[in-house]
């Protein structure tokens, strides 16, 4: 019975597996091919540098609303309960006792400050100015990387095609081997040395194609890692579009530089930053003037010694007086009434003993360690460094706007320079290959024909993606950058 049990479990078991495995094998296939569209929005997404400057850029916006808040009033609501033992005050009568008592004070306290240099205005715009310089900040990690994976996909695309093109080398090399062992079983060929010859460039191309399938495993391994996934052999990319390859920007380094300190976030936050170091020295600086503020509090409090005289009741008391009448002297008599101290309870005297307060605050700092003359002297130092790092990021971005036209410029001159090259190598090659075939070329000479085309169009892919990659570069620093 237990049998028949188990074997109905794994015949269901094995109609589930089959009937999710074209699922499965299908998320395997979509997940294999990757656009660089999700290149890039995985890297986005898993770089640790972006979450980290999406931290920054919160916890500037928190700064931000904290000195906004700080213009609210505070309230503030305080409770003490205690026993004191042996000789100490009551709070009730505010006279020495020589018991153990029971106490309990409560208040409830506001203050508002009225003016303080404009340190709180300041301040909100100090913050406000740095959580923007924390926003651009977090753009600027995320077009750097956008950058590294573009070129990186478009590195790994390179790769292919000088795998493509190593394959076409070693199947025309093969070609020739394949031709002239025929011709050499069959005695016809006219020299020996013209197989060797061959045998030895399919040799080269073998090598050439086992270091072009590792060149581009090594470009996949580094774009999985720039994308922060796990390795997978199989993993392939889409092409771009071969139109865009060879597309060179019509704009000039000068309005490239000029657009880019318009467009670009790392700029933006080097000037931000800069002018929330300015905010910065005027909250320092109000911190040298006087202080106003309105304050007012409620309070009340309760102690176990806190006692009254009550009505109990009234006696006739002879006062020790006489006073004379017809029949003789007669004492006076007195009504005298009797009292009992009994505790007052806790409800009466919190609601007996409420009192008020309200009035205006002035502090004027006058001497303290002169902290504050070098908070100011310290904010204008920090000044100081931030216009350094506004100018220095100015200037660094001019360096590298005319170093990447430059490289654009030339990559696209060597580009058409390959394009002719290939085109008269081609040519030369397809007319050693019908004179090699005729045998009236020598195989040193079809060889060396074969390695300058080789050569010429390993050369034509690598300028193509050159092109590409320097003009995305340009878009980045034109705020523009797309794919």
């Amino acid at each position: 019975m237990n049998s028949i049990i188990e074997m109905r479990y794994f015949k269901y078991l094995l109609i589930t597996f089959t009937s999710f495995s074209p699922v499965l094998v299908h998320a395997q296939q979509a997940d294999s091919l990757l656009t660089l569209q999700q290149c890039v929005d995985i890297a986005v997404k898993n770089n640790l540098d972006v979450k980290k400057s999406g931290l920054l850029a919160q916890s500037g916006k928190i700064d931000y609303n904290q000195a906004k808040e700080y213009l609210l009033p505070t309230v503030n609501a305080q409770v003490d309960h205690g026993i004191n033992n042996g000789r100490n005050i009551n709070p009730f009568t505010n006279t020495y006792v020589n018991q153990s008592l029971t106490y309990g004070n409560y208040s409830l306290n506001g203050n508002l400050t009225l003016f303080s240099g404009l340190q709180n205005l300041n301040r909100i715009k100090q913050t406000a100015l740095a959580y923007e310089a924390g926003k651009m900040d977090f753009q600027q990690a995320k077009d750097l990387v956008t950058i590294n994976v573009i070129t990186a996909y478009l590195l790994v695309l390179d790769n292919t095609e000088l795998l493509a093109q190593a394959r076409k080398q070693l199947a025309v090399s093969k070609q020739q081997v394949d031709r002239l062992e025929i011709l050499e079983k069959k005695g016809a060929n006219k020299q020996p040395s013209d197989l060797y010859d061959l045998k030895g460039t399919y040799g080269d191309n073998q090598l050439a194609l086992v270091n072009a399938i590792s060149t581009l495993e090594a470009s996949k391994l580094n774009l999985l890692q720039i994308l922060n996934i796990p390795y997978r052999k199989g993993i392939t990319l889409a092409p771009v579009d071969a139109q865009n390859l060879t597309k060179q920007t019509d704009a000039s380094s000068e309005s490239i530089y000029s657009t880019a300190l318009q467009q670009l976030a790392l700029v933006k936050a080097s000037t931000l930053r800069r002018q929330s170091a300015e905010k910065a020295v005027k909250v320092a600086k109000g911190a040298l003037f006087p202080t106003v503020s309105l304050f007012g509090g409620l309070y009340t409090n309760y102690s176990s010694a806190a006692q009254r005289s009550v009505f109990t009741d009234s006696s006739t008391v002879n006062t020790g007086q006489f006073v004379n009448t017809a029949s003789g002297q007669q004492p006076v008599l007195a009504r005298q009434a009797n009292f009992d101290n009994r505790s007052i309870g806790y409800y009466d005297q919190f609601k007996n003993n409420y009192s008020t307060q309200v009035g205006v605050s002035v502090r004027i700092p006058i001497l303290n360690y002169f902290q504050n003359r070098n908070k100011v002297a310290q904010a204008k130092v920090d000044l100081e460094n931030y216009k350094n790092i506004e100018e220095n990021t100015r200037i660094k971005l001019r360096q590298d706007v005319e170093q990447a036209y430059l490289n654009m410029e030339s990559a696209y001159n060597r580009y058409n320079a390959l394009v002719e090259q290939v085109k008269a190598y081609a040519e030369s090659f397809r007319i050693a290959e019908i004179r090699f075939n005729a045998g009236v070329l020598t195989s040193v000479d079809y060889v060396l024909a074969k390695n300058y085309l080789d050569r010429a169009n390993l050369n034509l892919i690598n300028a193509r993606y050159d092109c590409y990659i320097y003009n995305k570069i340009l878009d980045y620093y034109q705020g523009r950058l797309s794919f």
